[in-house]
């Protein structure tokens, strides 16, 4: 007795299908780039739900008439790098902690953040928890 196998294999493959796929998923990608924007417009810096540092740190304080501070020591604004060094020589595995009032423009926020970066020393920026 002869038994024929009912179950043929078909040698052809369908990519219509799979062009489908790939075509909405063009689509999607397309759309949803144009969605993302690089530009941030809408910033409230001063507010943050990030938890506080458990470390040891260093206080940087700029009040809005721009006096400097350097842990509730008055310090001129030329000396500020200075008194850093002399801060940061005792232990370097310090954090500076900068905080600014939101008032005061960016161009001496990122005065402070540059002599950190230039002397190698970690910065965080401080803001109130919402």
């Amino acid at each position: 007795m002869i038994l024929k196998s009912h179950n043929k294999i078909n040698p052809h493959f369908s990519m219509s299908s799979m062009t489908d796929i790939v075509f909405l998923l063009l689509i999607f990608f397309m759309l949803t780039s144009t969605l993302v924007t690089t530009n941030a417009l809408e910033i409230i810096l001063p507010s943050s739900s990030a938890q506080p540092l458990k470390k040891q740190s260093v206080s940087v304080s700029i009040t809005e008439d721009l006096r400097y501070f350097v842990n509730n020591e008055s310090v001129e604004r030329l000396f500020l790098d200075s008194k850093l060094k002399a801060v940061m020589n005792q232990d370097n595995d310090v954090t500076i902690v900068l905080r600014a009032s939101k008032s005061i423009p960016y161009e001496f926020i990122v005065e402070v953040m540059d002599i950190a970066y230039k002397n190698g020393y970690k910065i965080v920026l401080a803001t109130q928890s919402k």
